[in-house]
């Protein structure tokens, strides 16, 4: 008579405390439309801190270290979100929305430009024309990222596009 042991289970993937802010605090797991939604709180703060007249620099430095932060985020715990929720970029995942809406946000100077970077940042990141397309399909974190931080970079083109266009 032998004597099998039960299989071991799976090994849990490494997410611990890294999915709630992937998923944006929470944000991600709203039903419908999660990354617009991130990319919509975002723009809510970034809005009236410009309509304020606060100092340009510090929103842009804010911005720049809130792209980093959540670009760490989405490159160290999206992977085991995928995971997690047995997809590929997740749609809870929501730190990649994050980390590329502020790089669009970058080049705003007034409220107008805010809505411009989010028209313009959801529009890439919906469509993912080539080739940041292309980028959407490089494995775990780095092609959840990638992609996000393309289209808030042409956002940000369009953003600078448009104030160079109207003159400011």
């Amino acid at each position: 008579m032998t004597c099998d042991a039960p299989p071991a289970p799976a090994p849990r993937p490494r997410v611990r405390g890294g999915l709630l802010p992937a998923t944006g605090f929470g944000i991600g797991r709203l039903p419908w439309w999660p990354g617009t939604w991130a990319s919509l709180v975002l723009c809510a703060f970034a809005a009236p801190a410009l309509a304020l007249s606060l100092d340009t620099a510090v929103l842009r430095a804010a911005l720049a270290a809130f792209a980093c932060v959540f670009s760490i985020v989405t490159l160290r715990w999206a992977p085991g979100a995928e995971q997690v929720f047995g997809r590929h970029d997740p749609p809870a995942v929501v730190s990649d929305e994050l980390a590329g809406q502020s790089i669009a946000l970058l080049g705003a100077a007034g409220p107008l430009d805010v809505l411009w970077a989010f028209l313009a940042f959801r529009l890439f990141d919906t469509l993912k024309p080539w080739p940041i397309s292309r980028l959407e399909k490089l494995p775990g974190g780095t092609g959840i990222l990638l992609d996000d931080l393309a289209a808030g970079v042409a956002a940000l083109l369009v953003v600078l596009a448009a104030r160079l266009i109207a003159g400011a």
